[in-house]
């Protein structure tokens, strides 16, 4: 799994803090932790940056840069800002997140990716927004994004399709469809583009204490479907580890088993089964409970795991 570090980002408190100081040491060291602890490229998401994005890119890249020799993903709305902050690269090819399919970004953002030789992440969503169904975004990717990027000769190595993950809380008909996109999106053309979610997007607004595990469930659903890329948090131990069983199909321990177990019947187009689970363990349980809100079978409430 290839991820991309998600912790320099601006909803965070202590980033507002450390970036209206200015405290390089601050990111340096979090750019650190990250990579040490897997991530193989950084998102940088301090937002739009409207009135300062053309000194704070450049800043936090030659910051960053500076301490690890891994991508930068520029995440952000600010085309200038992009810029600026690509002419500070001096290491790692970065990568560009993001451009959609609406017709203003369309026509700008890949054209900037190819100048500066980015990788580039492409949203399935148009001006009315991101659809529901999982043909509806693989529809945008062969219909609007794949066309530009082979209208203006842009490396289809170099694209990354995002179909984007919604969260559980409010759109709970969004996640079982995600699971089917990123499924089929690799057949879209050939050679297949890359593809890559923001994983923790299904668990915003959730509470706290619940996030690391849906995370990590729907995760889970996502391996068996052949996710191979993400934006996500690195720090996550268990969710490491839930990658590492996985991949290594390791059936050691009872939670490994039944996480690939839940890996292996999406990948076969079926639905996890009771049986796959022993509701004598309080963690299986919860794992359980999971999959049900993911699958949109029974309905997402704060206080799910006590229902």
């Amino acid at each position: 799994m290839y991820i991309i570090g998600e912790n320099i980002h601006i909803i965070s408190e202590k980033v507002k803090e450390a970036l209206k100081a200015r405290d390089a040491k601050f990111f340096q060291e979090l750019a650190v932790k990250q990579v040490e602890a897997g991530a193989q490229a950084l998102d940088i998401n301090l937002g739009p940056r409207k009135a300062d994005g053309l000194e704070v890119f450049p800043w936090i890249v030659e910051t960053v840069q500076a301490v690890v020799d891994v991508p930068l993903s520029f995440d952000t709305t600010n085309l200038a800002g992009i810029e600026a902050g690509l002419k500070k690269i001096t290491k790692a090819q970065p990568i560009i997140n993001s451009t959609s399919a609406e017709p203003e970004r369309l026509e700008k953002v890949p054209l900037v990716a190819k100048q500066y030789n980015t990788r580039l992440v492409a949203l399935t969503m148009g001006k009315s927004g991101i659809p529901v169904g999982a043909d509806e975004r693989v529809s945008i990717a062969i219909e609007a994004l794949i066309p530009r990027m082979i209208e203006i000769d842009f490396p289809m190595q170099d694209l990354i399709i995002d179909p984007l993950v919604l969260t559980v809380k409010g759109c709970q008909e969004y996640c079982p469809q995600l699971i089917e996109a990123v499924r089929t999106l690799p057949a879209a053309w050939d050679p297949a583009p890359a593809i890559s979610v923001g994983l923790s997007n299904v668990s915003n607004a959730v509470p706290n204490e619940n996030r690391p595990l849906i995370n990590r469930v729907y995760l889970a659903m996502l391996m068996g479907v052949g996710l191979q890329l993400m934006i996500a948090n690195p720090l996550d131990k268990e969710q490491g580890e839930v990658i590492r069983v996985i991949e290594t199909r390791d059936e050691s321990t009872p939670l490994g088993r039944l996480y690939l177990k839940i890996a292996d019947r999406i990948a076969a187009m079926e639905e996890p089964q009771p049986e796959d689970v022993d509701f004598g363990d309080p963690e299986q349980v919860a794992i359980w409970k999971t999959v049900q809100i993911l699958l949109n079978k029974v309905i997402y409430a704060d206080g799910y795991l006590t229902q």
